[in-house]
């Protein structure tokens, strides 16, 4: 089969495409603060991947502050638990560096390592246990969370990837929702997010 002369040229403005489908295909988010260079490819690029992939029936979503993911707005069990449990880490990582007086928004900056995540376990033991997350298991949490592009390892421990920006707007806007109780206009946004973030965690 001949390809057209203008896909042609656009594939070979592409060079990542292969790497980047495979990527996004895996549920995983692409970082700029992880993977530079392919960030950039995908940010000079920006229309022409958004559209062969919206052809191909995915849906690619960039944020400004730095990740991209395919949309999916296709739920299952098994996601709903995944993104559940990196829900509960995520917000007790981010209620202890709260008590501790860390701005919230300098969580990439944060290095977690596998003794201070045990103090978190003890602080909020109760809630962890009761969704089955004991000290190893939210080890092994963070190794799911490095393979969806949510974070990433190092000699030392782990440090959160700008994705973790969409657990972040999740819980700003439920506590916006719970300022303004009874504010009509706050509780859909607190619904779509909730759907959003719960959907399309991952595709595998």
């Amino acid at each position: 089969m001949t390809i057209p002369q203008s896909l042609a040229a656009t594939l070979s403005q592409m060079p990542a495409l292969a790497e980047l489908f495979r990527l996004f295909l895996s549920g995983k988010h692409l970082n700029r603060m992880a993977e530079p260079a392919l960030w950039a490819e995908l940010e000079q690029h920006e229309a022409s991947y958004v559209g062969l992939f919206a052809a191909l029936g995915f849906d690619l979503r960039l944020d400004a502050r730095g990740f991209a993911w395919f949309y999916n707005n296709e739920a299952n069990s098994n996601i709903g638990k995944i993104s559940r449990q990196l829900a509960l880490l995520f917000m007790v990582v981010f209620d202890a560096q709260a008590n501790a007086g860390k701005p919230l928004q300098r969580f990439t900056d944060w290095l977690i390592d596998s003794a201070w995540l045990a103090e978190v376990y003890k602080q909020q033991q109760d809630l962890l246990d009761a969704e089955g997350l004991n000290p190893d298991a939210l080890l092994e949490l963070l190794g799911r969370a490095c393979n969806l592009g949510f974070a990433v390892a190092e000699p030392a421990g782990w440090r959160l990837l700008p994705a973790v920006c969409r657990y972040l707007d999740h819980f700003e806007s439920l506590a916006l929702t719970a300022k303004n109780d009874g504010d009509e206009e706050s509780a859909p946004v607190a619904e779509n997010r909730t759907e959003d973030v719960a959907a399309d965690e991952e595709n595998t």
